[in-house]
């Protein structure tokens, strides 16, 4: 195990530590950032002190490809490219996802002209991103490939791997509020469209059972000296990344500490819609519940730590939990909820 000193999230002493992060979007991006200020890594480089001597820092994040879907010709990564924005610097601060300073001509005309789906609206900048990709992609190339190509640009400071090349999408079974027939739909069009307001009964990985795990995604986990679980939704984020083949036994058989962070405080989720997910798959809305479907690794699940919020509670079996300030109000904040994390799984002299 690599060996540092963390003193504060402004400091730490190291050989060089390899962490891999299983994210989603806004929130994994954000944890990313927080990963990113501990170790001084992509927009933190050079603020960490010189007393630390050779920091040779690796972060590795595996994210969701669930919710990826074709719109308007093109295809969309919402959590990758949150993901790059985020850690490139380009990202919306107030939305949290999406340009900087962007501008919506495109959507306006597409909205002009009555193309479907109106309900998902492309800015103009984010959609240079999803043209380039587009054609790469019809080109021949792989999703993998494709990342590495955008990042060039974006210099994120991390590794950005989608969790597979191949085609896994995350569906929803609903009942159609127009007929009541069952059917089933897009994520996207159930979290954008209908915000998860509709009667719902199951989601489906498409694709998922055929799939493999992506270029590097397998080693990025066995070879990691740790791997953490974001704070991400444990259903349609991280569970849609548990879903390909291969990562759960990777997650099972490496020899790193596993180290999950709950994505509910107080009953409620951090951001989006994760109490929504759980209902649908029968799991309470807390972190007891959410570390239990997880499970521990002695057992049959993927968890060794559980990082949950001051105040709440939660009994594992096989699992050590510890009770942290868990808001991601800032990368510093962020910084030190990893800094405890690694302390408890003893990434420490």
């Amino acid at each position: 195990m690599t060996a540092f000193v963390a003193e504060s999230a402004d400091r730490l002493v190291s050989v060089g530590v390899k962490i891999t992060v299983l994210v989603g979007g806004v929130g994994g991006a954000r944890f990313l950032l927080g990963v990113q200020r501990l170790l001084g890594l992509g927009q933190f480089a050079g603020q960490i002190s010189a007393a630390t001597g050779d920091l040779d820092h690796a972060l590795t994040a595996v994210v969701n490809i669930g919710d990826d879907a074709w719109m308007h010709g093109v295809r969309i990564c919402p959590d990758l490219d949150t993901c790059m924005y985020t850690l490139g610097g380009g990202i919306d601060p107030e939305r949290g996802w999406g340009h900087r300073d962007e501008t919506w001509n495109a959507k306006e005309e597409l909205a002009a002209y009555g193309v479907q789906p109106d309900w998902f609206g492309l800015g103009d900048r984010d959609l240079a991103t999803h043209l380039v990709r587009s054609q790469m992609l019809r080109a021949g190339y792989p999703l993998s490939q494709v990342t590495e190509a955008l990042c060039h640009r974006w210099t994120p400071g991390a590794t950005l791997l989608p969790a597979s090349d191949d085609r896994c999408e995350t569906h929803v079974v609903i009942d159609d509020p127009d007929t009541g027939d069952r059917k089933a739909i897009h994520f996207q069009e159930w979290w954008v469209r209908y915000r998860a307001q509709v009667p719902t009964h199951s989601f489906a990985f498409v694709g998922s059972e055929n799939a493999t795990a992506g270029p590097g995604v397998v080693d990025a986990i066995a070879d990691a000296d740790v791997v953490m679980l974001a704070p991400s939704n444990p259903v349609v984020s991280v569970g849609a990344i548990l879903a390909i083949p291969g990562v759960r036994a990777a997650l099972r058989s490496t020899p790193a500490p596993i180290i999950g962070y709950s994505p509910i405080i107080g009953g409620k989720p951090l951001r989006g819609m994760a109490d929504e997910c759980l209902s649908v798959i029968g799991v309470e809305t807390s972190s007891q519940a959410v570390a239990r479907h997880y499970g521990a690794r002695s057992a049959t699940g993927i968890l060794d730590y559980w990082m949950i919020s001051d105040g709440d509670h939660a009994d594992v079996p096989g699992v050590t939990v510890s009770s942290i300030p868990l808001l991601m109000s800032d990368p510093s904040a962020t910084a030190e909820m990893v800094r405890a994390g690694l302390e408890l799984a003893g990434v420490t002299p």
